[in-house]
């Protein structure tokens, strides 16, 4: 019987291979061409995770990588709502897109090797850069993940964290009893109810969840981050075009936040003399045409959905209620990661 390590591996790599490879290259190449001839793009998403893409009672949709997939259809059909969006497990988001039922995945999925290597995907960008945390109850009286030794740990099958769990306890030669759960949902409805010690998954994730408690404020997020989680976008291997338009739709939302092109200025800085903002909105050059676009395409996506800081704050950050710190996801500018690639 293969261990559960084993298993966990197969899962998040070599599993689903085969239907990666089962993806034709004419097939992936269409995907714009698709887009445009059904008139929507089928976005996959959360199917309910706070910040970054969750359902209203009106089935209204809100979040960062909800933002992002608008974004894009801002950028093709100049109107943020051509999207559908396909609420997704994180046992299923994959697949979905290696068989073409999505265009897109846009569901805070953190970029591996083997994710990019072995299912016939590509993550041309990282739109979060996250980590692993834990949560506890304050009464629990721990201040530090070393210090939960012999504790019950929440988790989401099919994701990173099983294994950064695994890994982290067995190097600081802890003990612990994992408590997983096929959805996450039922994984912090278990943690809420008493059914184990701590919670972990992503940074972002524990700040959203802990939102939806019957008592927000009894819990605590610890200061450990114990793994590398950059989320990002993925697509289908093979589809250069539609690789290269989900990459450089962050691009632009970048570079707009660093020029200090705003949703609410963008009409105006059109005439602005600089040329990097020419360039970005289409007033010089042919950059947009050159992806199967429009010469206006950054405009669109900035006048209709905002920059990145736009977009992290009202959904993530101060502007949101769960006031996330921008960190490592400020602009190099002032410190972080976040990089927009020159357009020239």
């Amino acid at each position: 019987m293969k261990s559960r390590m084993t298993q966990i591996a197969l899962a998040l790599g070599a599993g689903l291979v085969g239907a990666a490879l089962a993806t034709s290259p004419a097939a992936a190449q269409a995907t714009l061409a698709n887009v445009k001839q059904k008139g929507f793009l089928q976005c996959g998403s959360n199917p309910g995770l706070a910040g970054f893409g969750v359902p209203n009672a009106q089935g209204e949709w809100s979040g960062l990588d909800v933002d992002f997939c608008r974004a894009i259809a801002a950028a093709i059909f100049n109107d943020p709502t051509k999207v559908r969006f396909i609420p997704l497990s994180a046992k299923d988001r994959f697949t979905a897109l290696q068989s073409g039922e999505i265009d897109v995945l846009a569901r805070n999925s953190t970029m591996t090797m083997s994710r990019d290597t072995q299912l016939g995907l590509d993550f041309p960008v990282v739109n979060y850069y996250d980590g692993q945390g834990f949560m506890v109850r304050k009464k629990l009286g721990v201040a530090s993940a070393k210090e939960l030794n012999g504790a019950s740990i929440c988790t989401q099958q099919g994701t990173t964290t099983e294994l950064n769990l695994a890994d982290f306890f067995r190097g600081n030669n802890l003990k612990y009893e994992v408590v997983a759960f096929a959805t996450a949902d039922e994984t912090f409805k278990a943690y809420d109810t008493g059914r184990c010690d701590a919670f972990t998954t992503d940074a972002s994730g524990l700040y959203a969840q802990r939102l939806i408690s019957a008592t927000p404020d009894d819990h605590l997020v610890l200061p450990e981050i114990i793994s590398k989680e950059p989320l990002g976008p993925s697509v289908r291997h093979g589809d250069n075009q539609w690789a290269d338009i989900v990459r450089w739709v962050h691009n632009a939302m970048l570079n707009a936040e660093e020029y200090k092109v705003t949703k609410a200025n963008v009409d105006e800085m059109m005439k602005s003399p600089n040329p990097e903002i020419k360039r970005l909105l289409g007033a010089e050059g042919s950059f947009g045409e050159a992806i199967g676009l429009t010469k206006d395409w950054a405009y669109r996506i900035v006048k209709h959905v905002g920059n990145y800081g736009e977009v992290f704050d009202r959904n993530v950050g101060e502007g949101s209620p769960l006031k996330i710190k921008r960190g490592v996801n400020a602009l190099w500018t002032q410190g972080g990661l976040q990089y927009g690639i020159p357009i020239r």
